[in-house]
């Protein structure tokens, strides 16, 4: 087992949002050992003086689609999955580099690109995976057009989602993600942007068919995610055990009340409606669906003022498509002026545990928690645009205690 021990580190609580001064922090194979305010005992393989500059966890992006080559999802489940996965990789490697150590896929990800990602196959963050999205025919993961009466692909495609119907269906699918390894349970249980039939407004799945979901996830001990945008589609998840909610632009006040009255999360993703209003067409989606963007795009914001009035939990999430996953980190630049910086840290560090159910495996810098380390230059408590600058600020990316970048 190979150690590295960092001196003379401002280390970033996230959880109490504060800085911890000239702090030692051991890690040993793969995860944080000690943190201490005093010199450690011991020797280790590896001293990195961290210089009086600032170490945190690494960052959480909490709605990612690392297959999402393309906005167009329809040719997506065409292409072939091995060129995607090639794709993918250029994607989740510029992921690890902007200091995201951990993502939630929210679907197209599988067990074979998590393994890759773990083995050190592929260079990336560690994917939490959902499999395919759960959808209804002509739901958000229902692709074909309205003049298309069968579906070309198979099991293997590279989609993000799978179609069923009714109780027994919605029950086999879910265990079927559970059986190849998911890590939560995605629901598409309102309209999307993306989908050709349906319309933003409205709900999807019956409430018998989103319990027998639900139940499932809960039985293999996983939370489940909800892509929706309406208050109705909302009011109608959150009580039946829906752990986070995607998006939710078109969220009321009684669903910021259910949000913590059942200890649920809301995971705003500002930045894909920004980036798919000033280019979604040129990087690909078909321009009749980039319209649909308009219904939510400005709801978006009122949404997350209205959150995070009521005191509700947010997590960071990106939800970007094809090349605009460069606009990954201005979500910080979205919310800045509404979420204050420390709330803003949490959502993409210690609120992601919490909400998955990993209290304590990463997120913070505290013994027990996996190796995931990023150090910045200057003090992201004071300015949270530090977190926007990797290329200027990123001085160390570390993942499971093994390093992609150190400049130190």
């Amino acid at each position: 087992m190979t150690t590295t021990r960092f001196i003379n580190a401002n280390v970033i609580d996230t959880r109490n949002g504060k800085v911890l001064a000239n702090q030692q922090v051991r890690i040993q194979d793969g995860r944080i050992v000690d943190v201490s305010d005093s010199p450690l005992e011991g020797s280790d393989d590896h001293v990195i003086d961290i210089q009086g500059h600032f170490l945190m966890p690494g960052l959480v992006d909490s709605h990612v689609h690392v297959t999402a080559i393309t906005p167009n999802f329809a040719l997506l489940e065409t292409l072939s999955p091995f060129y995607v996965g090639a794709k993918s990789s250029e994607l989740m490697e510029a992921m690890l580099m902007r200091g995201f150590t951990t993502v939630r896929d929210a679907g197209g990800a599988d067990y074979g690109l998590a393994k890759a990602v773990d083995e050190g196959a592929l260079i990336g963050p560690r994917i939490m995976y959902a499999g395919n999205a759960l959808s209804q025919t002509g739901g958000h993961a229902d692709m074909r057009g309205p003049g298309q009466q069968t579906f070309e692909g198979c099991f293997c495609c590279a989609g993000l989602g799978r179609v069923c119907d009714g109780v027994s269906e919605v029950r086999r699918a879910a265990r079927d993600e559970i059986r190849k390894g998911a890590t939560q349970i995605k629901i598409m249980a309102s309209g999307g942007v993306s989908s050709p039939t349906d319309r933003i407004d409205s709900t999807q799945f019956s409430l018998e068919e989103i319990d027998a979901i639900v139940e499932e996830a809960t039985a293999a001990n996983i939370h489940t995610m909800a892509h929706a945008y309406t208050a109705r589609a909302i009011n109608r998840l959150i009580p039946r055990g829906v752990k986070t909610i995607e998006h939710g632009n078109l969220m009321d006040e009684e669903s910021c009340r259910l949000f913590l009255e059942y200890d649920a999360y809301l995971t705003p993703t500002l930045c894909t409606y920004d980036a798919l209003a000033k280019e979604g067409v040129e990087a690909g989606m078909a321009e009749h669906l980039q319209r649909k963007v308009y219904d939510v795009l400005d709801a978006g914001g009122k949404a997350l003022e209205m959150a995070q009035r009521y005191g509700v939990k947010m997590l960071y999430g990106s939800d970007l498509l094809g090349r605009m996953q460069r606009h990954q980190l201005n979500e910080f630049h979205l919310r800045k002026d509404v979420v204050p910086t420390d709330e803003l840290i949490r959502a993409a560090t210690s609120h992601a545990a919490d909400a998955y159910g990993h209290t304590g495996d990463f997120g913070e810098i505290i013994p027990g928690a996996r190796g995931d380390i990023i150090v910045l230059k200057d003090n992201p408590l004071d300015d949270i645009t530090v977190l926007t600058q990797p290329d200027e600020q990123l001085m160390l990316i570390m993942k499971g205690g093994v390093s992609y970048k150190n400049t130190l």
